[in-house]
């Protein structure tokens, strides 16, 4: 199974073949939850949704073609987001906030810690990690995704242009905007 193409493991467990339908899942898990993180914020709330995704992709697995030429991680990529969405509008509330308990002065420090190691080791790669989220979290739901598609995952414009439903252009001006937001946001703390 683990050599199978997701396209070949969709028609598999779209016929009833519960390891195939466990290897997308296990392939598809972290990426759908990363998603997922950028709109909600309870751990809790974020898996119940990324189950839902999961539900969801099962009972689609039917309607999904390769022919149409989107690849099987953008395609569940896609229910992914609108379902997210969808979410959103059922609590008529916009995404939640990321931040929990979010402390400027740690923050400050976090990122001048940052810049003077330089990331020469393991500790100072899970510091920026965790600034990155705090930075991400100033920003709103959109544009997190945005960043976190174009940066995170390498995905292509076109690519999110496709997963989003947006336009190339919307895309590019999205992205533009998010990164000089977010140098907005870093620039409060030096």
């Amino acid at each position: 199974m683990t050599e199978t193409p997701d396209e070949g493991l969709a028609v598999l467990a779209h016929a009833g073949n519960e390891r195939a339908f466990e290897e997308l899942f296990n392939r598809h898990r972290r990426r759908i939850t990363r998603i997922v993180g950028k709109f909600f914020n309870r751990q809790e709330r974020i898996e119940e949704i990324v189950q839902e995704i999961f539900a969801k992709m099962y009972f689609a697995l039917g309607d999904y073609s390769d022919d149409r030429g989107a690849a099987f991680g953008a395609w569940l990529s896609r229910i992914a987001v609108n379902h997210c969405y969808d979410q959103l509008r059922r609590a008529g509330r916009r995404p939640e906030k990321t931040s929990e308990a979010f402390d400027e002065d740690q923050v400050r420090i976090q990122l001048r810690a940052q810049l003077a190691a330089g990331g020469r080791d393991a500790e100072a790669a899970a510091i920026s990690r965790d600034l990155a989220n705090k930075l991400l979290a100033r920003l709103s739901a959109d544009d997190r995704l945005v960043l976190t598609l174009l940066d995170a995952e390498e995905m292509a414009v076109a690519e999110i242009a496709v997963l989003l439903g947006w336009s190339i252009s919307k895309v590019k001006v999205r992205a533009h905007r998010a990164r000089a937001s977010l140098r907005r946001v870093v620039g409060e703390f030096l």
